[in-house]
């Protein structure tokens, strides 16, 4: 059976691992794009869904890698995470969808109903 793949873009190293972990518990394939100074390494994989930290540290920030993302990724929906508590303006006309970090279970709730699938 596919398990539909998740690519979770962050600068934190340890976000990256996290956000897996809970994907990958989830029962999706959690895929890793991280930030750097330079830009974000994106991986050539088929994509899903989009997991994209708002607050970024590198050259690009999220509305910039979210318009890069549609070209990449064509119909993957693309949900923002960050502890606003509601989607930055600046990146909403280029999102799907708007995760609070923070609680899991709402994460995996989403990603699910995003992608027609049932919780594990």
């Amino acid at each position: 059976m596919h398990k539909p793949t998740v690519l979770i873009i962050d600068d934190d190293p340890s976000h990256l691992r996290i956000y897996g972990w809970i994907m990958q518990s989830a029962g999706f394939e959690p895929l890793s794009g991280p930030v750097t100074l330079d830009g974000v390494e994106l991986p050539q994989a088929k994509v899903d869904l989009v997991l994209l930290d708002y607050h970024l540290k590198g050259k690009m920030d999220a509305a910039e890698i979210a318009v890069s993302l549609r070209t990449r990724y064509p119909g993957a929906p693309i949900l923002i995470l960050s502890d606003a508590l509601m989607m930055p303006p600046d990146v909403a006309p280029l999102a799907d969808g708007f995760v609070r970090k923070g609680d899991p279970a709402r994460l995996v709730q989403i990603v699910s109903e995003r992608l027609n699938r049932q919780p594990q």
